[in-house]
């Protein structure tokens, strides 16, 4: 995702762009609003470090949500139900099921204090 194409796209509709830069990545000559973007990220990664930066980016949480989507898709991509109502008990079900699981592998941490 880390392409001119693509940087360019999310400057155009004024969203802010999760995308890490290469591991090799240099500054982008250009003076487009992509390129200033994506060479700011590429700056705050080198300074930062990539794990911190992805911390203050917001790009663990969004990994972390494409990771729990995967999930859910694993479960089946078609619904068994015909009704409208009936598609909606059934994706809650799905996402019980998968809260129950998220449940299960969430160490439990006492309170500082």
């Amino acid at each position: 995702y880390d392409t001119r194409k693509c940087h360019d796209a999310i400057a155009d509709r004024g969203a802010h762009a999760v995308i890490p830069p290469r591991k090799n990545a240099k500054p982008w000559k250009t003076v487009t609003a992509g390129a200033m973007a994506r060479n700011e990220a590429l700056r705050a990664s080198k300074y930062l470090g990539r794990a911190l930066w992805r911390r203050w980016s917001g790009y663990h949480r969004r990994s972390r949500v494409e990771t729990k989507m995967h999930c859910v898709k694993l479960l089946g991509q078609r619904f068994m139900a015909r009704d409208f109502d009936r598609q909606v008990a059934e994706l809650q079900v799905r996402i019980a099921v998968l809260n129950g699981y998220t449940a299960l592998g969430i160490p439990i941490t006492k309170p500082v204090g």
